[in-house]
Protein backbone atom coordinates (compact mmCIF):
# COMPACT_ATOMS: atom_id res chain seq x y z
CA UNK A 1 0.00 0.00 0.00
CA UNK A 2 1.62 3.20 -1.03
CA UNK A 3 0.36 6.22 -2.08
CA UNK A 4 -0.76 7.38 -6.12
CA UNK A 5 0.48 10.74 -7.09
CA UNK A 6 -2.12 12.92 -6.49
CA UNK A 7 -1.06 16.32 -6.64
CA UNK A 8 -3.52 19.26 -6.52
CA UNK A 9 -2.71 22.63 -7.72
CA UNK A 10 -3.94 26.32 -7.03
CA UNK A 11 -2.49 29.80 -7.27
CA UNK A 12 -0.34 30.56 -10.08
CA UNK A 13 0.45 28.38 -12.85
CA UNK A 14 3.72 26.58 -12.26
CA UNK A 15 4.87 27.10 -15.63
CA UNK A 16 4.38 31.28 -14.91
CA UNK A 17 5.36 31.28 -11.30
CA UNK A 18 8.57 32.03 -10.01
CA UNK A 19 8.07 30.52 -6.55
CA UNK A 20 6.18 27.42 -5.18
CA UNK A 21 4.46 26.45 -2.27
CA UNK A 22 4.22 22.57 -1.33
CA UNK A 23 1.19 22.29 0.97
CA UNK A 24 0.87 19.26 3.35
CA UNK A 25 -2.32 18.23 4.80
CA UNK A 26 -2.97 16.43 8.22
CA UNK A 27 -4.27 13.26 8.95
CA UNK A 28 -7.81 13.45 7.81
CA UNK A 29 -7.37 16.13 6.24
CA UNK A 30 -7.29 16.67 2.48
CA UNK A 31 -5.15 18.52 -0.35
CA UNK A 32 -8.53 21.23 -0.74
CA UNK A 33 -8.25 21.76 2.96
CA UNK A 34 -4.88 23.08 3.16
CA UNK A 35 -5.08 24.76 -0.01
CA UNK A 36 -7.94 26.90 1.28
CA UNK A 37 -5.66 28.20 3.85
CA UNK A 38 -3.66 29.87 1.54
CA UNK A 39 -5.59 32.66 1.40
CA UNK A 40 -4.67 33.89 4.53
CA UNK A 41 -0.60 33.73 3.48
CA UNK A 42 0.95 36.27 1.07
CA UNK A 43 1.55 33.97 -1.88
CA UNK A 44 -0.07 35.57 -4.24
CA UNK A 45 2.04 35.24 -6.91
CA UNK A 46 3.00 31.64 -5.65
CA UNK A 47 2.35 28.46 -7.50
CA UNK A 48 0.56 25.79 -5.24
CA UNK A 49 0.80 22.44 -4.97
CA UNK A 50 -0.93 19.82 -2.73
CA UNK A 51 -0.47 16.57 -2.12
CA UNK A 52 -3.24 14.32 -1.63
CA UNK A 53 -2.56 11.34 0.89
CA UNK A 54 -4.14 8.07 0.27
CA UNK A 55 -7.68 7.59 2.02
CA UNK A 56 -6.46 11.03 4.24
CA UNK A 57 -3.46 9.63 6.25
CA UNK A 58 -0.07 9.74 5.40
CA UNK A 59 0.84 7.10 7.53
CA UNK A 60 -1.23 4.57 10.14
CA UNK A 61 0.10 5.28 13.67
CA UNK A 62 1.41 8.42 15.91
CA UNK A 63 4.49 9.75 14.37
CA UNK A 64 6.19 8.91 17.34
CA UNK A 65 5.14 5.37 17.12
CA UNK A 66 8.74 3.10 15.98
CA UNK A 67 9.54 3.88 12.22
CA UNK A 68 8.91 0.24 10.95
CA UNK A 69 5.91 0.12 12.06
CA UNK A 70 4.80 3.21 9.93
CA UNK A 71 6.05 1.86 7.12
CA UNK A 72 5.59 1.20 3.78
CA UNK A 73 3.52 4.14 3.79
CA UNK A 74 6.12 6.54 5.67
CA UNK A 75 8.64 5.83 3.01
CA UNK A 76 5.99 6.93 0.42
CA UNK A 77 4.47 9.68 1.60
CA UNK A 78 7.99 10.98 1.98
CA UNK A 79 8.66 10.03 -1.97
CA UNK A 80 5.58 11.40 -2.55
CA UNK A 81 6.53 15.39 -1.04
CA UNK A 82 10.26 14.47 -3.16
CA UNK A 83 7.97 13.74 -6.50
CA UNK A 84 5.78 16.81 -5.61
CA UNK A 85 9.23 19.03 -4.91
CA UNK A 86 10.63 17.58 -8.73
CA UNK A 87 7.36 18.66 -10.25
CA UNK A 88 8.03 22.04 -9.05
CA UNK A 89 11.90 21.71 -10.18
CA UNK A 90 11.09 20.20 -13.88
CA UNK A 91 8.64 23.48 -14.28
CA UNK A 92 11.98 25.95 -13.62
CA UNK A 93 11.54 26.81 -10.30
CA UNK A 94 14.47 27.41 -8.36
CA UNK A 95 15.10 25.21 -5.41
CA UNK A 96 15.56 28.20 -3.47
CA UNK A 97 12.16 29.40 -4.33
CA UNK A 98 10.46 25.94 -3.14
CA UNK A 99 8.40 27.06 0.33
CA UNK A 100 6.54 24.30 2.70
CA UNK A 101 3.62 24.69 4.94
CA UNK A 102 2.74 21.62 6.79
CA UNK A 103 0.05 21.20 9.91
CA UNK A 104 -0.17 18.27 12.23
CA UNK A 105 0.66 15.27 10.15
CA UNK A 106 1.58 17.32 7.28
CA UNK A 107 3.94 19.15 9.42
CA UNK A 108 5.71 16.03 10.62
CA UNK A 109 6.21 14.42 7.17
CA UNK A 110 7.69 18.32 6.01
CA UNK A 111 9.91 18.51 9.06
CA UNK A 112 10.97 14.48 8.15
CA UNK A 113 11.65 15.35 4.70
CA UNK A 114 13.62 18.47 4.98
CA UNK A 115 16.07 17.07 7.85
CA UNK A 116 16.56 14.21 5.09
CA UNK A 117 17.21 16.88 2.37
CA UNK A 118 18.91 19.81 3.95
CA UNK A 119 19.59 22.42 1.75
CA UNK A 120 18.21 26.27 0.83
CA UNK A 121 15.08 26.04 0.10
CA UNK A 122 13.01 29.33 0.51
CA UNK A 123 11.58 28.32 3.67
CA UNK A 124 8.88 26.09 5.75
CA UNK A 125 6.38 26.38 8.31
CA UNK A 126 5.24 23.88 9.86
CA UNK A 127 2.08 23.69 12.93
CA UNK A 128 2.29 21.31 15.63
CA UNK A 129 5.15 18.17 14.43
CA UNK A 130 8.66 17.06 14.72
CA UNK A 131 11.06 15.00 13.12
CA UNK A 132 9.27 10.94 12.54
CA UNK A 133 10.01 8.15 14.74
CA UNK A 134 10.49 6.74 18.39
CA UNK A 135 13.37 7.66 18.60
CA UNK A 136 15.84 10.26 17.08
CA UNK A 137 17.71 8.67 14.30
CA UNK A 138 20.16 11.90 13.61
CA UNK A 139 21.85 9.81 11.34
CA UNK A 140 18.89 9.89 8.52
CA UNK A 141 19.72 14.01 8.58
CA UNK A 142 22.12 15.04 6.27
CA UNK A 143 22.79 18.39 4.59
CA UNK A 144 22.53 22.25 5.18
CA UNK A 145 19.67 24.67 5.19
CA UNK A 146 21.89 27.62 4.49
CA UNK A 147 20.13 29.88 6.74
CA UNK A 148 16.26 29.00 5.24
CA UNK A 149 13.81 30.00 7.36
CA UNK A 150 11.83 27.77 9.15
CA UNK A 151 8.52 28.60 11.62
CA UNK A 152 7.38 25.98 14.35
CA UNK A 153 4.61 26.50 16.09
CA UNK A 154 2.47 24.06 18.35
CA UNK A 155 0.53 24.30 21.32
CA UNK A 156 1.99 22.86 24.68
CA UNK A 157 0.23 20.60 25.51
CA UNK A 158 -0.61 18.40 22.15
CA UNK A 159 -2.28 15.48 22.16
CA UNK A 160 -0.65 14.67 19.45
CA UNK A 161 2.99 15.81 19.47
CA UNK A 162 4.81 16.52 22.74
CA UNK A 163 6.44 19.53 23.24
CA UNK A 164 9.77 17.92 24.00
CA UNK A 165 9.64 16.85 20.35
CA UNK A 166 9.25 20.20 19.06
CA UNK A 167 12.09 21.56 20.73
CA UNK A 168 14.46 18.47 19.88
CA UNK A 169 13.25 18.96 16.07
CA UNK A 170 14.29 22.74 16.58
CA UNK A 171 17.78 22.05 17.62
CA UNK A 172 18.71 19.36 14.94
CA UNK A 173 17.48 21.90 11.77
CA UNK A 174 19.51 24.39 13.96
CA UNK A 175 22.50 22.51 13.72
CA UNK A 176 21.71 21.81 9.93
CA UNK A 177 22.52 25.78 9.94
CA UNK A 178 18.52 26.72 9.27
CA UNK A 179 17.24 29.80 10.73
CA UNK A 180 14.48 28.74 13.36
CA UNK A 181 11.60 30.45 15.14
CA UNK A 182 9.98 28.61 17.73
CA UNK A 183 6.67 29.42 19.10
CA UNK A 184 4.45 27.36 22.01
CA UNK A 185 1.21 28.27 22.98
CA UNK A 186 -0.05 27.14 26.38
CA UNK A 187 -3.06 25.10 26.04
CA UNK A 188 -4.05 26.73 22.79
CA UNK A 189 -5.11 22.91 21.37
CA UNK A 190 -4.76 20.98 17.98
CA UNK A 191 -5.44 23.85 15.25
CA UNK A 192 -3.46 26.53 13.32
CA UNK A 193 -4.16 30.43 15.18
CA UNK A 194 -4.13 33.50 13.61
CA UNK A 195 -0.57 34.43 14.78
CA UNK A 196 0.79 31.87 13.46
CA UNK A 197 -0.49 32.96 10.29
CA UNK A 198 0.99 36.38 10.82
CA UNK A 199 4.23 34.52 12.01
CA UNK A 200 4.14 32.72 8.91
CA UNK A 201 3.90 35.69 6.56
CA UNK A 202 6.31 37.80 8.17
CA UNK A 203 9.09 35.39 8.73
CA UNK A 204 8.37 32.95 5.68
CA UNK A 205 6.34 34.41 2.84
CA UNK A 206 7.70 37.84 2.70
CA UNK A 207 6.60 40.32 0.12
CA UNK A 208 8.63 41.95 -1.80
Amino acid sequence: MSHILDIKTAGKSITEAEKALIMIHGRGGSADDILSLSQHLNVEDYALLAPQATNGSWYPLSFIAPVEQNEPWLSSAIETIGKTVQTALDAGIKTENIYFFGFSQGACLTLEFLARNAQRFGGAAAIIGGVIGDKINRENYKGDFAQTPIFLGTSDPDFHVPVERVYATANILKEMNADVTEKVYANFGHSINQEEIELANSIIFKQN
